[in-house]
């Protein structure tokens, strides 16, 4: 078994990723860029929470490359970072609902 058990540098990663995902809103948000790519102000009108909060949980999740972004004029636009993600939160949105 040990031989083919991910090294603690990788499990460590991985327990990062999930504590990423662990806060109500970084998941809430992530649920909305499944959907379509979004501005902090977008995302503050959906989910009912101050844009400063919804930007400080945005750093979070790039840090933990989660999300990615891209700036058109003066409005940056947020979106998952790959397809990995949503699969990541879809295999877990099916798991609770089973």
């Amino acid at each position: 078994v040990k031989d083919v058990m991910p090294s603690d540098e990788e499990l460590l990663k991985l327990s990062d990723l999930y504590k990423a995902m662990g806060d109500l809103t970084r998941i809430r948000i992530i649920s909305a860029l499944v959907n379509s790519e979004m501005c902090v102000c977008d995302l503050s009108a959906l989910l009912g929470v101050s844009q400063s909060a919804i930007s400080h949980q945005l750093r979070t999740l790039k840090s933990a490359r989660l999300v990615r972004y891209r700036r058109e004029g003066k409005i940056v636009y947020y979106s998952l970072d790959d397809e990995h993600i949503k699969h990541i939160f879809d295999e877990g949105l099916r798991h609770i609902t089973e």
